[in-house]
């Protein structure tokens, strides 16, 4: 179940979850890693399951099966985005999001399927999901509401609307489908939407929609969402208990504050690397402009699952993303630019972070646009 991050965040101000709004000084926010890679870990196995071995594409993007196993571990949105796409072309399975957020378990989202766990109703277990939802290691946003008549309406939104329409697929049909599978842990096998809507034109095998949800499900609809009945969302949680569930929200409550620290330090680091292109600031010169030691700042950023040369490096890469959908930009211009000492060393680059040459990925990015680029 992927109820990633709300609307505001607990300091009052608007959220930006996963890292993608954009700022005035060239980084766009997919380059922190801010999300727990709860996906990406089910995606593993699924594919795995299918004899695909998506190892390679995680070590292309920085991530290693040691660090995947940490439980610290946060990944941006850009990366998640990318090992997303690579398994949809590996497998060639349009339904991949379906049987992904299928295979999933409470257990996964740690302190906070906990919490669910001891939550009162369905209902609740969900508000409370939507409510933390910035802990869950979702990529979508979910908000909720009440029907006319009185249904349950939760609905899922992209942070991103030029997202590869693959991938955006992939992450709204997991959603719904971890939605589904969790709430028939919780409540019971019987469980079942009154609807399912997708605003997505109806696709091929629309069969295994039915068979998954278990109710009508509409393509291309106004939204995304899913309409739970009154006596379905009223139904009481198995494990509900007060005392455990408000002792642990305090906990839940102190990670969302350390979370927002954490997003706070990886923007301001972000914006310092995209001021300073060409030139890089050196790890040193940035503890200093935080009046800070460079073992703490190196240990904040260590919290926040990251490095200060994967964070500069993130900011480069999407630097030389946005120098490459200006034509009239010559590669030597773009290796200036973003910092690089020659040509060679921006193939280079590009060749790791995408496979490809700058050349093809000029072309690929001004055929499809901007965001086809993961």
């Amino acid at each position: 179940m992927t109820l990633a991050p709300g609307p505001e965040d607990p300091h009052g101000a608007s959220a930006d979850p996963h890292g993608t709004s954009a700022d005035p000084h060239g980084t766009s926010r997919s380059t922190s890693a801010t999300i727990q890679p709860n996906i990406l870990r089910y995606l593993v196995i699924v594919a795995g399951e299918r004899g695909i071995d998506l190892r390679p594409e995680l070590r292309q993007v920085g991530l290693d099966e040691t660090v995947m196993r940490s439980a610290a571990l946060r990944v941006s949105y850009r990366q998640g985005s990318a090992v997303i796409r690579r398994a949809l072309e590996l497998t060639g399975d349009e339904r991949l999001g379906l049987k992904v957020g299928a295979a999933q378990h409470l257990t996964a989202w740690g302190l906070l399927g906990f919490a669910l766990l001891a939550d009162d109703t369905l209902r609740h277990a969900i508000e409370t999901g939507v409510k933390y939802q910035n802990l869950s290691g979702a990529m979508t946003v979910w908000s909720t509401d009440l029907g006319e008549d009185g249904a349950f309406v939760l609905h899922a939104d992209l942070p991103d609307p030029a997202i590869d329409p693959s991938v955006a697929s992939f992450l709204i049909e997991e959603g719904f489908a971890s939605v589904v599978t969790l709430s028939r842990l919780a409540v019971g096998s019987g469980f079942a939407p009154r609807a399912v809507e997708f605003s997505a034109p109806a696709p091929r095998q629309r069969e295994l929609y039915g068979a998954l949800f278990g109710c009508p499900v509409r393509f291309g609809a106004p939204a995304d969402r899913i309409v739970i009945d009154p006596v379905w969302a009223g139904a009481r949680m198995p494990g509900r208990d007060p005392v455990t569930y408000a002792s642990t929200l305090e906990m839940l409550d102190a990670q969302l504050a350390s979370r927002h620290d954490q997003q706070d330090l990886l923007e301001v680091l972000e914006v310092s690397v995209a001021q300073s292109l060409p030139v890089i600031p050196s790890f040193g010169e940035q503890a200093r402009r935080h009046a800070t030691s460079e073992r703490t700042l190196r240990r904040r950023l260590a919290d926040c699952g990251t490095t200060y040369e994967a964070l500069a490096e993130g900011v480069r890469r999407e630097r030389v993303e946005q120098l490459l959908l200006r034509p009239e930009l010559t590669l030597r211009d773009i290796a200036r630019r973003a910092g690089f000492s020659d040509e060679r060393a921006l193939r280079r680059a590009v060749r790791r972070w995408h496979g490809t040459s700058p050349v093809q990925l000029r072309e690929r990015m001004l055929r499809g646009g901007a965001g086809h680029v993961e």
